[in-house]
């Protein structure tokens, strides 16, 4: 197949430092989530300063310089799925981040795992294309090879319950079928999302430090899709208080 025909050259036709310059004012942490109702929301409550954007023909996201406890982060909406959250990730790389934590939804597939709990995904299936493109085909990839430990004494001090295990990184939502749901489970999965193994690659080929972790959102361990929390906002300010968990490993990191 195509996708396994994988170039070690490091050198690209396009280079993200050709399309984006470094911003001089760019934070070297940053945190990202894919809701725009959650990046307005901490927009507005951290006061963010907007110091760049990412642009291309969907629109402009702005990228914004937060202000936490004495440090100072960078704070962007990634785009949905692996090819278009990569790209945004590059552009950021290449404007001067060299730190990200990444937080976001991902379906569960085991039904005992509550709506909006913790999820650290510690490999990933590489059910995408984009990986294949920064290393060599495998089935899976390595996720959070660094800063677990200290993520999980922040859930501890704080008390939040948590849950780790393999994720399916898919790019075919509608493609979920009851016979793949059924055979990731067998291969020890217990959740699903769309971006977390081409993410991980990209910051291995790159040399980035980047954590990812979900909140659990809608249920594929039924006889019928459980949306559950992922289209209402009636648990919205739970799922606002979750920056706070990045916040506190970025902080961290800032310390090192």
């Amino acid at each position: 197949m195509k996708l396994e025909e994988f170039d070690e050259t490091r050198v690209a036709t396009i280079e993200p430092s050709e399309a984006e310059s470094v911003v001089p004012n760019m934070p070297k942490i940053g945190i990202t989530c894919f809701s725009k109702k959650l990046i307005d929301h901490y927009v507005e409550i951290f006061n963010g300063e907007k110091i760049a954007e990412l642009a291309n023909a969907n629109g402009r996201i702005p990228v914004y310089k937060i202000h936490y406890q004495g440090h100072e982060f960078a704070l962007f909406m990634s785009r949905v799925g692996a090819p278009a959250c990569v790209i945004s990730y590059e552009e950021m790389i290449a404007k001067g981040l060299d730190k990200l934590i990444m937080f976001g939804t991902c379906g569960v597939l085991d039904k005992n795992i509550e709506d909006l709990a913790i999820i650290i995904p510690t490999s990933a299936i590489r059910d995408e294309g984009t990986s294949y493109h920064y290393m060599k085909a495998s089935d899976e990839v390595s996720v959070n090879d660094k800063y677990r430990a200290d993520f999980i004494h922040i859930l501890n001090h704080n008390q939040v319950t948590y849950v780790e295990g393999k994720t399916w990184t898919t790019d075919a939502a509608y493609r979920e079928t009851r016979s793949k749901v059924q055979r990731r489970k067998q291969e020890d999965c217990i959740c699903v999302d769309m971006e977390c193994s081409a993410m991980s690659a990209v910051s291995k080929f790159r040399g980035k430090d980047l954590f990812q972790f979900f909140y659990a959102a809608d249920n594929l361990d039924s006889a019928t899709w459980d949306k559950r929390s992922l289209e209402c906002d009636d648990r919205l300010a739970e799922k606002e208080k979750i920056i706070y968990l990045a916040l506190d490993l970025a902080m961290k990191i800032a310390q090192e």
